[in-house]
């Protein structure tokens, strides 16, 4: 079966990982503050907090933005769960902005158009979390702009996109956000097998994530409420979690970072070579936009002719791993417990009845590729 995602291990990556296991520290030890620092300066931001995933991640953003019960977070339904779970998380209520047809990114038309909504009827969100879908970035300079109008922070959802640029300038750096977000999934464009990482300009966010994400604990003198007793003293200064990142993770992110813009390489000529062998058959391609240089972790295409349900079933059965991102969120039951239906959202709704990810990962080769092309092309003859 050639998969949709894989990730890429080499013997580096092994070596790294086997060090941290014959060293001192199998956690909270130097790998992790060494991720954070490659990660930080990759993207152009001061700040990184590694974490156990990037749900955690985007539970410990909202909590540092103060998001709490009254409060609105706004997302697409484009995306997984996760993306709203935060904000549900937190106590606040949830809604979301449709895509645009084009990027399947969040549409900044209508989310300009619900934020006056919003502000006329006392509803306006706190948080907004554009996701940058497939590794495109979102338009972030119009959401920031929309921000500075109606007082919103802004999470960029970034776990598609690390690798990937945004008017000229790396996805990451929060130049129109408070936060950034990424994934380092094993399908993701690098992976630290599990485990998530927030960037941020702003210290004391930054400070905030780096307590919460380990029960809210610090042993630093300058922050308790009380002199210390000595060196093995702490004290729980807020209600944390357990959402560390392990020694093991961070040295397989390091050794991994060093090849980020290889992946990212690669994807963009598998994304060539796709849109070139795709080209006359009955599908839509996906859209790059000018403003972003992707970092393509999927390729969607959509049928125009075709039952999804057929096609996919189909190239299952011929070995090609084709997977659907996303169900729309708002259609998820838990959702609809809520008041969601299936019509609130019809961008969405039309883009996940007729999608499919065609595999794409930079150890893809040129020969499976052409075996996924060709067995396409054979189902929609």
């Amino acid at each position: 079966m050639i998969p949709y995602g894989r990730q890429a291990i080499n013997q580096e990556d092994v070596a790294a990982v086997l060090a941290v296991l014959q060293s001192d520290f199998l956690t909270q030890g130097p790998q992790v503050p060494l991720f954070e620092q490659s990660v930080a300066r990759f993207v152009g931001a001061e700040f990184a907090v590694a974490v156990n995933s990037a749900t955690s991640a985007l539970h410990l953003a909202c909590l540092a933005l103060e998001l709490g019960e009254g409060d609105w977070l706004w997302t697409v339904p484009n995306t997984f769960v996760a993306s709203a779970n935060c904000g549900l998380y937190c106590g606040a209520q949830v809604d979301f902005v449709d895509i645009d047809p084009q990027t399947y990114t969040l549409c900044t038309k209508q989310l300009a158009e619900k934020l006056a909504w919003a502000e006329s009827h006392n509803r306006l969100p706190k948080v907004v979390v554009p996701v940058h879908f497939a590794g495109q970035s979102c338009d972030m300079r119009a959401i920031h702009q929309l921000s500075q109008r109606y007082g919103f922070k802004i999470v960029e959802d970034a776990s598609h996109a690390i690798g990937g640029r945004y008017l000229g300038e790396p996805i990451g750096n929060c130049r129109y956000s408070d936060i950034t977000v990424f994934s380092f999934h094993p399908v993701k464009i690098i992976t630290t097998a599990e485990g998530g990482l927030a960037t941020t300009q702003n210290a004391d966010l930054a400070q905030k994530m780096q307590l919460l994400r380990s029960h809210g604990i610090s042993r630093d003198p300058q922050r308790m409420t009380q002199p210390s007793e000595g060196a093995w003293y702490y004290q729980q200064l807020a209600l944390g979690y357990n959402y560390r990142m392990t020694e093991l993770q961070a040295a397989l992110g390091v050794s991994q970072m060093q090849r980020l813009e290889a992946f990212v390489q690669r994807r963009h000529l598998l994304c060539q070579a796709y849109d070139q062998l795709l080209a006359d058959l009955p599908l839509q391609l996906p859209f790059q936009s000018p403003q972003s240089h992707s970092a393509l972790h999927l390729y969607p295409v959509l049928l125009k002719e075709h039952d999804r349900a057929t096609i996919f079933a189909q190239l299952r059965d011929r070995g090609i791993g084709v997977n659907v991102h996303y169900i729309p969120v708002h259609l998820q039951p838990y959702y609809q417990k809520m008041g969601f239906q299936a019509g609130d959202f019809p961008n969405a709704e039309d883009y996940y009845q007729r999608t499919i990810s065609l595999p794409m990962y930079q150890g893809l080769t040129d020969e499976d590729q052409h075996l996924v092309v060709q067995v396409l092309r054979e189902l929609l003859r």
